[in-house]
């Protein structure tokens, strides 16, 4: 007789994610504070306060929302997991942002040098997105391929391929108000709470720097494998993951595949 085996996959969430006051009741557990704390500290950002008190509009910033998401992943997940920790887990994965946490939890990098490396991701890009404004787009419904046909005519690019009927436009406001007036047959376009064209050559300004930082750490072998929000290629050493969230700044996530 045969048993089903049950696989786990901890996924790591990406901007937009947040909202106002999500990180509070974390913050009551044992230990917890003084970790966010130390991350504060690390990223210059105050980060307990950004997840309690900080209004929406606060943490919708580029500089803000992903140090904010990242931390919150790295806080949470040894509470979630308990006694077993990572080594409970088949595979992590994370979507755009998401992977930076992806990767301290599988423990390619460590929790000071994820926090390190998002933060000099989130200063470049919102740098990035202040040259032309630019955001995103969820294109619900339709039919994949005239979806992307559509973008493509407009000048926009699918930035993230989610499946299930879900494609992110990126671009310029202009090109997203087109979207937006003429959408695609059979779809619904709903605006995103981020303030820029991520994953897109818009963000390519960014790249320079996070490389150079990249330079500077030593990832570690991973404790679990990653599957990379590029392709789905599952991930197992350290410098290949580290080298996929520098290029996926610029890089569509397909979390499709």
């Amino acid at each position: 007789m045969r048993h089903a085996r049950h696989v786990l996959a901890i996924v790591c969430p990406g901007q937009g994610s947040q909202t106002p006051g999500f990180l509070t009741p974390w913050l009551e557990l044992p230990g917890v504070r003084d970790r966010a704390a130390a991350m504060a500290e690390a990223t210059g950002i105050d980060l307990i306060a950004h997840g309690t008190v900080s209004d929406e509009e606060t943490i919708k910033d580029t500089g803000v929302a992903q140090p904010l998401i990242v931390a919150a992943g790295l806080l949470t997940l040894p509470v979630v997991l308990g006694a077993t920790g990572i080594g409970a887990a088949d595979v992590v994965a994370g979507h755009s942002v998401g992977e930076i946490t992806a990767a301290g939890a599988a423990g390619v990098l460590t929790d000071a040098d994820a926090i390190g490396f998002v933060a000099r991701r989130a200063a470049g890009m919102a740098a990035a997105s202040a040259v032309t404004p630019t955001g995103m787009s969820a294109v619900l419904g339709g039919v994949a391929d005239d979806v992307v046909a559509a973008l493509t005519e407009l000048g926009l690019t699918p930035a993230n391929m989610n499946g299930a009927g879900q494609i992110v436009a990126a671009g310029t406001l202009d090109q997203l108000a087109a979207l937006a007036d003429n959408p695609p047959a059979k779809t619904r376009v709903i605006p995103l709470k981020v303030a820029g064209a991520f994953h897109t050559q818009h963000m390519a300004p960014a790249v320079a720097e996070l490389a150079a930082f990249a330079e500077t750490l030593a990832p570690a072998p991973h404790a679990v494998t990653i599957l990379s929000n590029a392709d789905g290629t599952a991930v197992a050493d350290g410098a290949g993951s580290l080298g996929r969230l520098v290029s996926q700044v610029t890089s569509p996530v397909r979390w499709d595949l």
